[in-house]
């Protein structure tokens, strides 16, 4: 059964105003949202209207749809500016800037709405962050706004008519994901109105033959139904009277949907079926509620498997009713519902009977914080109603709900903690001065220790002194204290702060560190001292220790003031080396490695890159070592110029090397029986003198990886057996590393 509304007729005579009194009762919010859709149904400056033809009816619907949800002012002026939003006729900023930011926020909220989309993706995709980070904004939206959550389901019933003339695959993808993602959101938030036209409409796209035949059948009994319930209403009616008891009684239609679940359940024919014929009792008071149902067992006979009581065990959505059927009059079944007025408005309207929990507790009902308690739970167990639904909901479940907790400061606010976290992390999480000043902490009104690990959905209340005193001890990892590394780096912050001498001494250490990488000492550092304004070298490294001086600027200070020294210590040490060299070489012939033209200096070929005679080579003046060798494209070497650049110097191969290479090479290839006869055969085709080798298989991979050590004399030997060893069957790479 589908609701019908103002905006699906047509009506010449359409009034603005009068429309607008229908729906809203009261004169201010009448006026003030005439005042609203007045403007913006007049020309804007560049002559275009904002709210016309389709985007007018759009946008009246979703009035219709929310106003009898009780929804208030904001929300319905929210709705009509979201419908705007959709159409791309506004966007954020201008809301922001011509509606304010209360409405603003509601509208980006309903939009956060769009990531439940994100939770009908194919089973064999992978969510990205960028969703998870959505869906967690959703979450958060739905708990801190649910007027958000009822806007964008409004939106999803208008866009269920909106698509009923376009293809078959539009509709049934879009029936597909509201049955199994907004409909259960629908059911969880109690909101009945929404969830049984959500339901009704997208099995109309998605089974059409058996939705009319359905309806026929419900249609070709209307008139029988109808003066059936009639009689039976004014009957109970009657008796409920005559026991003075508070209540009212009426027929209900009977969905469609429904019907089918219960055929399809129960397997059951429609003929079958009890509670076609349905009607609802609605009392003043909670004991009414079983009066009634004492009155109706005494009157009719009732069926013992047919009877619930929703009262005493709510549903888990909240839902509270007592259901039992009774054969009336001529043998027919009836299906009754007894509940009270606060019951039925619940039922209907679930948490947008409630959308007022900003204002706190008032007129009875739970504070803010209970209601926010009470949504996220059905939040939480709503995205198990949709486990179904593929891969990604599993994902969203590990990344958004176990890897973090939801609980609520005193004021109902939301924060969002990594799982594990204690009541100390949560202190931290809120302000830093609030973790430094705890003493102790509440949990739902009782006292619990620091190392207590905090539930989604609990509140948190955090006890504190007037001066910060945190311990040393909550940094220890074994006593349980904090489990976030964003508290611990607040109180090691704290503690840098408070003890200068300790500071000294950590910043000593750090520096040490740092400069005996580069072979300088923490006395070079002195040059510092006046470059970042300090009056002596200990309150630098007081500076370092807590944090006030970056360690890194520090050290590329010291190592730019020793560059120059070592550009005179280098320049004189290679002046040295070729006086040396050339005393040497003094009628003799060149050596094997020369350095600016001269042999016979005192040079090593480096273990890194190991150069073979023919590479492309480099020097550089190490300390008291000579001069080591390494190829140019040496990522060594590539370092040491970046540091040293002053101490490299040009070296070529000598004309009389003749001296042997070691080289290391690696073969990987398909593994295979005969691969490492057939790669030793090519080393010795070769001549190649192999010093090592050995060999791994993958058998996940099915790969064969052979490392060989070799010596050979020139470049182009090497060249020639890499080429080699890539022809050998079922090899994918030789190289020499």
């Amino acid at each position: 059964m589908v609701t019908v509304r103002e905006t699906h007729l047509e009506n010449q005579n359409f009034n603005l105003k009068d429309w607008i009194g229908r729906y809203l009762h009261s004169d201010d919010d009448a006026k003030s949202l005439l005042t609203f859709l007045e403007t913006l149904t007049e020309a804007q400056k560049d002559g275009s209207i904002l709210l016309e033809g389709e985007t007018f009816t759009y946008a009246r619907e979703m009035v219709e749809i929310l106003a009898p949800l009780h929804m208030d002012l904001e929300t319905l002026q929210a709705a009509v500016l979201y419908v705007l939003l959709q159409e791309g006729k506004l966007d954020h900023e201008k809301i922001l800037v011509f509606f304010g930011k209360d409405l603003a926020t509601l509208v980006h909220s309903a939009g956060t709405m769009s990531a439940i989309s994100a939770l009908k993706t194919s089973p064999n995709n992978k969510a990205s962050e960028s969703q998870i980070d959505k869906i967690r904004k959703m979450l958060l939206a739905m708990v801190e706004d649910v007027r958000a959550v009822v806007i964008k389901l409004a939106e999803r019933v208008c866009l269920l008519r909106k698509v009923k003339n376009d293809d078959e695959e539009t509709r049934v993808l879009l029936a597909r994901e509201i049955t199994d993602i907004y409909a259960p959101l629908a059911n969880r938030l109690g909101i009945g109105q929404l969830k049984w036209e959500l339901e009704d409409m997208s099995f109309r796209y998605l089974h059409p033959q058996t939705y009319i035949e359905i309806a026929k059948k419900l249609d070709g009994k209307r008139l029988d139904r109808e003066s059936f319930i009639e009689s039976f209403v004014s009957n109970l009616q009657a008796e409920l009277d005559k026991e003075d008891i508070r209540a009212k009684v009426y027929g209900r239609p009977k969905h469609i949907y429904s019907i089918w679940k219960k055929m399809q359940g129960k397997d059951l024919k429609f003929d079958e079926l009890f509670d076609v014929r349905a009607v609802r009792i609605v009392t003043d008071r909670l004991q009414d509620c079983y009066s009634a149902l004492g009155v109706v067992h005494t009157l009719f006979h009732h069926i013992p498997k047919e009877f619930d009581d929703y009262v005493a065990n709510p549903k888990p959505n909240g839902y509270q009713s007592i259901h039992t059927i009774v054969v009336g009059p001529e043998g027919k079944t009836v299906e009754i519902q007894i509940r009270t007025e606060a019951m039925h408005e619940d039922a209907e309207l679930g948490v947008a009977a409630h959308w007022k929990y900003k204002e706190g507790s008032s007129s009875g009902k739970q504070s803010g914080y209970e209601e926010k308690i009470n949504w996220l739970r059905k939040i939480l167990q709503w995205q198990e109603d949709v486990s179904e639904s593929g891969s990604l909901v599993d994902e969203v479940r590990s990344q958004v709900f176990e890897d973090r907790v939801y609980v609520f400061t005193p004021k109902g606010e939301v924060v969002d903690l990594p799982a594990g976290c204690t009541v100390l992390d949560f202190a931290y999480y809120v302000h830093s001065q609030v973790g430094h000043r705890c003493i102790g902490a509440k949990v739902d009104g009782r006292i619990v220790p620091f190392t207590y690990q905090v539930q989604t959905g609990e509140r948190v209340d955090i006890i504190t002194a007037k001066k910060p005193s945190p311990k040393r001890d909550w940094l220890n990892p074994s006593l349980g204290y904090i489990r976030s590394s964003r508290s611990r780096s607040k109180i090691q912050h704290w503690f840098k702060q408070q003890d200068k001498d300790k500071n000294a001494i950590a910043g000593k250490e750090m520096l040490e560190a740092e400069l005996s990488r580069l072979g300088l000492t923490v006395k070079d550092a002195e040059s510092a001292v006046e470059r970042f304004n300090m009056l002596s070298l200990e309150d630098l490294l007081a500076g370092i220790g807590g944090g006030d001086v970056r360690l890194n600027q520090v050290v590329n200070h010291v190592q730019s003031r020793q560059v120059n020294k070592d550009k005179h210590d280098a320049s004189a040490a290679v002046e040295d080396l070729l006086k040396k060299g050339q005393a040497r070489s003094s009628g003799q012939s060149k050596g094997q490695i020369e350095v600016n033209g001269v042999g016979n200096l005192m040079t090593h070929l480096a273990r890194c890159c190991q150069p073979v005679a023919g590479d492309e080579i480099v020097g550089f003046i190490t300390k008291g070592r000579g001069i080591s060798v390494h190829r140019h494209e040496c990522e060594q070497l590539k370092e040491l110029m970046r540091q040293n650049p002053e101490r490299v110097v040009d070296v070529v191969w000598g004309e009389n090397y003749s001296g042997g290479f070691k080289v290391k090479m690696r073969v990987i290839a398909s593994d295979r029986t005969g691969l490492l006869r057939d790669v030793t055969t090519v080393l010795a085709s070769e001549k190649a003198n192999v010093l090592n080798m050995s060999s791994a298989s993958d058998v996940k991979k099915q790969t064969a990886t052979v490392e060989v050590h070799l010596e050979l004399y020139n470049v182009d030997t090497l060249s020639k057996l890499i080429a080699k060893l890539q022809q050998v069957e079922g090899v994918f790479e030789a190289e020499r590393f």
